[in-house]
């Protein structure tokens, strides 16, 4: 069974912080790239950070400098260090998986910014 279970959003004011987990079972953890998506009322799902098996990244231009992804292969779990936040970050964020374009959705968390 697969399973990817995200954790840590919850509610925070303007200029605050959260770290988002994303714990991953029944993969290959290591050999899939990992990615935060999220999805805000009346818009499209978009990419947030994307971490390849080589550990590259990639960040949409709105999250660069303020949003680190990472990962952690020992314990299967992938992060998402957001810093000064904005009330545009509010959204559900999802975490994916994707080996070769077999990809895996977790059920999303709630970020809600604000000011």
């Amino acid at each position: 069974q697969v399973q990817l279970v995200e954790s840590g959003g919850g509610l925070v004011q303007a200029g605050g912080s959260l770290r988002l987990s994303c714990a991953a079972s029944g993969i290959f953890f290591s050999r899939n790239a990992m990615g935060w998506y999220r999805q805000a009322p009346g818009k499209q799902r978009e990419l947030v950070a994307r971490i390849e098996t080589s550990g590259t990244t990639q960040y949409a231009d709105s999250v660069k400098g303020r949003f680190t992804i990472s990962r952690d292969n020992a314990k299967n779990t992938v992060y998402l260090q957001m810093n000064s936040l904005k009330p545009e970050d509010t959204a559900v964020y999802y975490c994916n998986a994707d080996r070769w374009g077999v990809v895996y959705w977790g059920q999303g968390t709630q970020v809600t910014v604000s000011s």
